[in-house]
């Protein structure tokens, strides 16, 4: 399965550049992943290039008001549809800072939320991204991951 994250803007933050190049790095071993970076502007704008690129995904939208799996849980749900087969790429879709538009997430598949708290969307990148890390080791066995 293929892995897309796509975010508005270029982290710009010391912490959220690090951060990212690191899991990066680290996923590489694991999973097939790219980071796209799309033009920031107007949340009308930049939702619309979120859909644009993330065409023929499955689109997971992060917004505080989505679903609050655990870890092992989006864990579990990423691999019946790898098992499946049914879908090919996934694809993350991160706002800018006002966020995404009502259009974008009613045409997402899933509206994912890593917290109940309203996160800045550098910082957000960067828990997402540490939490595919995790899911990858997870489903590897190995002892990253403790629930």
């Amino acid at each position: 399965m293929r892995w897309q994250i796509l975010v508005a803007g270029k982290p710009a933050l010391a912490y959220a550049k690090t951060g990212v190049d690191e899991y990066l790095l680290r996923l590489r071993r694991y999973l097939d992943c790219e980071l796209i970076i799309v033009k920031a502007g107007s949340s009308e704008d930049v939702s619309h290039r979120l859909l644009e690129k993330s065409t023929g995904s499955y689109r997971i939208a992060l917004d505080e008001r989505g679903e609050r799996p655990t870890t092992r849980q989006l864990s579990e749900t990423i691999a019946a549809w790898e098992m499946r087969g049914e879908i090919k790429s996934i694809s993350f879709l991160i706002g800018a800072s006002d966020g995404h538009t009502s259009e974008l997430r009613k045409s997402c598949d899933m509206v994912l939320s890593l917290s109940s708290l309203t996160m800045q969307h550098e910082l957000a990148l960067v828990v997402l991204l540490e939490q595919i890390y995790r899911i990858a080791t997870l489903r590897r066995g190995e002892p990253y991951h403790r629930d």
